[in-house]
């Protein structure tokens, strides 16, 4: 499996039952980072804001993708979605690999909600705080359920051309990066995940 990250929370899945992206941003929405123009089988959003939700730029075959894909519905905040609404995890598997996209989370997980998520393969989680849990909390979740590879997303860095990327109120991945186990930094976007994958804290750069 091969999973490429454009930066911020989307991100590019490719398996061999087909391909998907999660939380495609819209342009403009990210500072740093240009419009996206991507081709999948699918796309899938965690919640309706544009920086999450930009259906048009990703280009659909045609094809039935046949990623198994579930969801627990969650909150974008510690209030109940008062402050900005409703956040859906994403749960996929595929070539016998279990993938978890936590979307903008923002609150704590309920023992149930940690239980079905319990030691994925890879785990796709914000780091940055603000509008999401912050490093301290991403760790404990990590901690908490266990993932064989870590992706941290939604949070401030550089692309690999030296622009800055994300929103001024996040924070940098140093903060995670110190918590965090077994941190790998990638030259590139792309990390091919399999069965023997190492445990692993993967920082990729988005071009």
């Amino acid at each position: 499996m091969r999973i490429l990250w454009h930066g911020h929370a989307c991100f590019e899945v490719i398996a061999e039952e087909g391909s998907l992206v999660l939380d495609p941003y819209a342009p403009d929405s990210v500072p740093g980072l240009g419009p996206l123009a991507l081709t999948a089988d699918a796309v899938l959003c965690s919640h309706g804001h544009s920086d999450h939700n930009c259906r048009e730029a990703v280009r659909l075959t045609g094809r039935t993708c046949g990623i198994d894909v579930s969801c627990i519905d969650t909150w974008h905040d510690d209030v109940q979605g008062a402050k900005r609404g409703p956040n859906r995890i994403h749960i996929l598997k595929a070539e016998g690999l279990t993938v978890i996209h936590l979307g903008d989370l923002g609150c704590a997980l309920s023992p149930d909600e940690a239980e079905r998520m319990k030691n994925p393969d890879v785990l796709m989680i914000p780091v940055g705080g603000y509008y999401t849990i912050d490093a301290a909390q991403a760790a404990a979740v990590a901690e908490r359920l266990q993932p064989r590879v870590v992706l941290p997303m939604h949070y401030r860095g550089r692309t690999g051309e030296g622009r800055t990327f994300g929103y001024d109120v996040i924070s940098e991945a140093g903060a995670f990066r110190k918590l965090c186990r077994n941190p790998v930094d990638y030259a590139g976007n792309m990390i091919e995940v399999s069965g023997s994958t190492p445990e692993q804290t993967a920082f990729l750069m988005p071009g």
